[in-house]
């Protein structure tokens, strides 16, 4: 795996994610965030900016995707030169309040803001850029998050309808932990949306799986049963939608195909059952079903892709493309409405991947407890998994956001 080298060093900031997502539950961008095994050496949560500067350069792939950027900066930063090498359409800068300052301080900095707006940067706010004190900002603002820890429930309305009267920011509902907060703060107008909650919402109720389910768990379990082609086939047949998805995601630029691959029977010839299993998993999350949030699918695939690249660094390719469907079916359970361990059972899901998932055995385990703490805040946990692997932060960061933009292009 290629990754920048003197750009970033081993004390870099490490960087964790959180997805921003809309009405649709459909995502549209990621708020990056430091998470440093260090925070002595990293108190400025901008620090993962430099970082992803540094990293957008030191590729040739395209880092960002088509997914909005949030990043947290400090009003000290935002005047490095980091941000003239950035493409300013994709950033959200993340601006910080003034605390006590804030009367004395604000109309100082609004020039700096001024000039970061006709850039091209989006600019986004807390919930303080609504006091009068902060008038000049709040004509700026793309985005206003409300954090919903810190809000009285009987406010949220009055601010919703206040930040909509004197600003055109859209407004997200930031730290959201429950359905019941999103269902009401939808018919309070808000449309965009962030939390923890998202990577990991309630089990559906739902026993019945959908028919596209249906028979991509059938082809999936025939895949781990090594059945023949033409019993695959028929499977295909059965599902015109299946075989032609397959075909054009086994096809996309996101696999590097040498040549076109333009029938199942020579998919099955060129690739071999073991490589089409995973790609049938992968079909697995990035399809979109009426029963589960989109946010749901992509969270899949980034821990998959992110599982792959890490495992990459000290296992062989099969246990790679292991690591890959650990990740994808980290979140079967969900995915088919039905208990993981009969999720497994279901499609014959291979011995090293039950005890992952099942018993929490062995380094696939610890490379899924790692990419889960990618999306949350438990750093104890990151940095035990971490030390376990063997991992720098500059592995991780580069696989993290790696896995960001492929699977931006796989569920593009």
């Amino acid at each position: 795996m290629t990754t920048p080298s003197a750009a970033v060093g081993a004390s870099t900031a490490l960087i964790a994610r959180q997805a921003i997502v809309n009405s649709e539950k459909s995502v549209i961008g990621y708020e990056l965030f430091n998470r440093s095994r260090a925070p002595a050496e990293h108190t400025a949560a901008s620090d993962v900016l430099l970082v992803f500067t540094a990293m957008t350069h030191a590729g040739t792939e395209d880092i960002m995707g088509d997914k909005l950027l949030f990043v947290n900066c400090t009003h000290e930063s935002l005047a490095g030169g980091h941000l003239e090498l950035l493409d300013p359409s994709k950033i959200v800068l993340e601006i910080q309040d003034l605390g006590h300052s804030a009367s004395a301080e604000a109309h100082l900095r609004l020039p700096m803001l001024e000039t970061l707006k006709q850039r091209g940067f989006k600019l986004s706010f807390g919930h303080f850029v609504l006091d009068s004190v902060y008038a000049g900002w709040l004509a700026l603002a793309n985005y206003i998050k409300l954090d919903l820890t810190v809000l009285p429930r009987d406010q949220w309305l009055v601010l919703i309808q206040y930040a909509q009267k004197h600003s055109t920011a859209q407004l997200i509902a930031a730290k959201m932990e429950t359905v019941e907060q999103f269902e009401l703060l939808q018919q309070m107008g808000i449309k965009l949306f962030q939390g923890f909650w998202f990577a990991r919402p309630s089990v559906f109720e739902a026993k019945i799986l959908a028919p596209r389910q249906t028979s991509l768990v059938e082809l999936i379990t025939l895949l781990r049963r090594q059945a023949s082609t033409d019993e695959l086939e028929e499977v295909l047949k059965k599902d015109a939608g299946l075989a032609f998805n397959l075909l054009r995601l086994i096809n996309s630029a996101s696999f590097g195909m040498q040549r076109e691959v333009t029938s199942f029977r020579q998919a099955v010839l060129i690739m071999g059952l073991k490589k089409l299993f995973r790609w049938a998993a992968l079909l697995l999350a990035a399809t979109k079903y009426a029963n589960t949030p989109p946010s749901l699918g992509q969270t899949a695939v980034v821990r998959g892709r992110l599982m792959e690249l890490l495992a990459e660094e000290f296992l062989s390719e099969e246990e790679a493309d292991m690591a890959f469907v650990t990740g994808i079916f980290s979140l079967l359970d969900l995915m088919l409405s039905i208990p993981t361990a009969d999720a497994l059972q279901l499609i014959h899901a291979p011995e090293p991947i039950r005890q992952a998932l099942l018993h929490q055995v062995g380094p696939l385990a610890d490379l899924l407890t790692l990419a889960k703490a990618c999306e949350n805040n438990n750093d104890s946990v990151f940095d035990e998994a971490a030390e376990k692997l063997g991992l720098t932060n500059q592995q991780i960061n580069w696989a993290h956001l790696r896995a960001l933009a492929w699977s931006d292009q796989v569920n593009g």
